[in-house]
């Protein structure tokens, strides 16, 4: 795909900017300990950290209401585990806390600040996001003029309404606005549904040639990391995830 002009960009955050699972397993390591500390009893119900995950699956399979409240899914399985413990569900917010704390501790991949740096000298960026992650927690927010979140709008992507949001953001019209994200669905064919231009970041070689070829077939940029994206709105050669010049 030829760009088309390209006013201001938007980005999806996990596995785009960061890796998403070390950040949620290390959240879920922490959450596990914090309550074996503050509850023991949850031992019973929760006897390793990864039981976590499990748990909030079964909640999220039960609430289906929930499925883009990230924060409320969390909130409930936590109450949960208390309720199955016969511990004090009072507890369940400062439980919160701590999962969420530690789920904001997330390491960038090694293009992506500089990417950022460069960008954001050039174009007005916001981050769209179905998950919970908070740019001034993790870092990187000095580069964004708006976050946008599922939980905060009430829509999530692919819908196009959160897409049109971020070019109201960006103040530019969504055909001008090129979207960034790892995932197919939810990031460029929602993008192109709403009228945006996309690039699809596609950071791992194991996909099956069938579904490139698939995705081929819709108008979007493939890149491999941000220094790519980087060069195709005009930066210099020598921009490469391990050697990024930023001019």
């Amino acid at each position: 795909m030829r760009l088309g002009k390209v006013s201001a960009i938007s980005f999806d955050l996990d596995d785009t900017l960061w890796p998403f699972r070390p950040s949620v397993e290390r959240a879920e390591a922490t959450l596990h300990s914090w309550l074996i500390e503050h509850a023991p009893n949850t031992a019973s119900v929760l006897p390793a950290w990864h039981t976590l995950g499990r748990l909030r699956d079964e909640y999220e399979r039960s609430r289906p209401d929930l499925v883009n409240d990230y924060r409320a899914l969390r909130i409930g399985s936590i109450r949960l585990a208390l309720e199955l413990a016969k511990e004090d569900v009072t507890l369940t917010d400062s439980a919160y806390d701590a999962f969420y704390s530690a789920r904001q501790q997330v390491e960038f991949y090694e293009d992506a600040l500089p990417a950022l740096a460069w960008l954001s000298a050039r174009f007005p960026l916001v981050a769209v996001t179905n998950g919970n992650a908070d740019l001034r927690l993790t870092g990187g927010a000095e580069f964004f003029r708006e976050t946008l979140s599922a939980r905060a709008l009430g829509i999530a992507k692919p819908e196009p309404e959160i897409f049109h949001a971020a070019a109201r953001a960006a103040d530019v019209h969504p055909t001008d606005l090129l979207h960034v994200g790892d995932d197919f669905h939810l990031d460029i064919l929602g993008a192109l549904g709403a009228g945006l231009q996309a690039a699809w970041l596609v950071r791992q070689n194991h996909l099956e040639t069938r579904f490139l070829e698939h995705c081929a077939r819709s108008p979007h940029l493939t890149i491999r990391d941000l220094s790519v994206l980087c060069r195709a709105l005009g930066g210099p050669a020598e921009l490469s995830a391990g050697q990024f010049r930023i001019t």
